[in-house]
């Protein structure tokens, strides 16, 4: 079970990530930004491959992932006058490759000590080759060109190609694609299942029937129809649930339509425990539909209205009524996902489109660090005019990065806790 258990959270958690950066990769690589590497995971490199500009790897930890996009990071490998690089071309006579160190393993590269270097506009490049100090020569450099550093070659981003670059809409756009691609996956999962097992109608009609559940002993079929129960009219699958529930081994006189003739049929709902209170079950599920528009349109409502549940629960918070029960981290999700199992590969893929929802909804909430709080900071660049200052807004996400780690610690401390201690 444990092991059933790892590999249903790896598939899910993976997926979610999966489909949430790569909304971020489609938009960014749209709107023109070098999108260095999309990552599954957090920590040490298990798997890698590029594929035209972007590395795409795998990491150890499953419990995130990124696209490093040009531009949003200070690049990690800067120049200065003084420096000794060695210089290869392509057959434009352009700069191809910038060589960092180990120069000695190039020797077609021509040397030089720099004394001038602009990658981000000009792309341009000058300074003294060895042996001819007092000359100074310029050369213009690829925009698809790349550092070499301890043999790894690193894509310059000219500033046209870096994420500060782009329209503040575009920049909107790459950020809010990821939580955006999550509602769809949620939405696609639920039309899926849909088309498999139906989706439940309000219809005072029998569904599939539990086997020697009371329903079917007493002789009900799946398909028929409740005209009444103890004389009170039924109108739809609430009202049929409601009654049934308030009469825990009581005598039901249920009157049916079957093919178009009525017949009373008495039930006695099995009694049974839920919620501290005892309440009435006679074994039938909803009725189910499997029309193609009513599938696309449930399913549709089901996203919102999760959603909206989500949005409550969070509401709470927000005023007070904050309860850390109310919260799951890693290893609280785990669990869920093991008990989720237990109940097939159907239960899972609904519980998948679940956290797909909230994932979505609590990566847009303007908090730094998260996207919602990297679109509140494009926002009031929008209205502004102009972008926040760099130093703060850097000074904010660290902040808000440090309250995300120390909630996400004591959440899991108390998943720990509840499951364990």
């Amino acid at each position: 079970m444990f092991v059933n258990t790892v590999i249903a959270f790896i598939i899910i958690f993976g997926t979610l990530v999966f489909f949430h950066e790569l909304g971020h990769l489609i938009m960014a690589q749209r709107a023109g930004i070098l999108c260095r590497e999309f990552a599954i995971g957090f920590g040490p490199k298990i798997f890698s491959f590029k594929r035209k500009e972007t590395v795409y790897t795998i990491r150890l930890l499953p419990i995130g992932g990124f696209v490093k996009m040009a531009g949003e990071d200070p690049e990690v490998i800067e120049i200065k006058p003084g420096h000794t690089v060695g210089l290869l071309f392509n057959e434009q006579n352009e700069v191809e490759k910038i060589i960092l160190n180990d120069k000695e393993k190039y020797p077609d590269a021509l040397v030089i000590e720099v004394e001038q270097i602009d990658l981000d506009h000009a792309m341009r490049i000058s300074g003294y080759e060895a042996g001819n100090e007092d000359i100074l020569t310029g050369y213009n450099v690829s925009q698809t060109s790349f550092y070499i550093a301890d043999g790894e070659e690193i894509q310059i981003a000219p500033y046209n190609r870096q994420f500060g670059s782009k329209t503040v809409w575009q920049r909107i756009k790459a950020i809010a694609a990821g939580p955006i691609m999550n509602f769809i996956l949620a939405y696609v999962i639920l039309v899926a299942l849909g088309f498999i097992q139906g989706v439940t109608v309000d219809d005072p009609v029998l569904g599939k029937l539990t086997k020697d559940g009371r329903a079917a002993q007493a002789g009900l079929m799946q398909g028929d129809q409740i005209v009444s129960i103890n004389g009170d009219k039924m109108n739809s699958w609430t009202d049929v649930v409601q009654t049934v529930q308030k009469n825990p081994d009581k005598k039901m006189n249920v009157v049916i339509d079957r093919d178009g003739k009525e017949s009373t049929i008495q039930v006695v709902p099995e009694a049974v425990k839920a919620e501290g209170k005892t309440i009435g079950r006679f074994g039938s599920y909803p009725p189910t539909e499997n029309g193609f528009l009513k599938v696309i349109s449930s399913s549709g409502t089901t996203v919102i209205s999760t959603a909206g549940l989500i949005l409550t629960n969070l509401q709470k918070i927000v005023t007070g009524q904050f309860s850390l029960d109310m919260l799951a981290g890693p290893v609280g999700i785990y669990d869920m996902t093991g008990e989720v199992a237990k109940q097939g590969v159907l239960t899972l893929m609904q519980f998948a489109a679940f956290l797909s929802i909230n994932l979505g909804i609590v990566n847009l909430l303007p908090i730094p660090a998260l996207d919602g709080g990297r679109l509140l900071f494009l926002f009031v660049e929008a209205i502004r005019g102009k972008p926040i200052n760099r130093e703060k807004e850097a000074l904010v996400v660290f902040i808000g990065v440090a309250f995300l780690m120390l909630l996400m610690l004591v959440v899991t401390w108390n998943d720990i806790q509840r499951l364990f201690l």
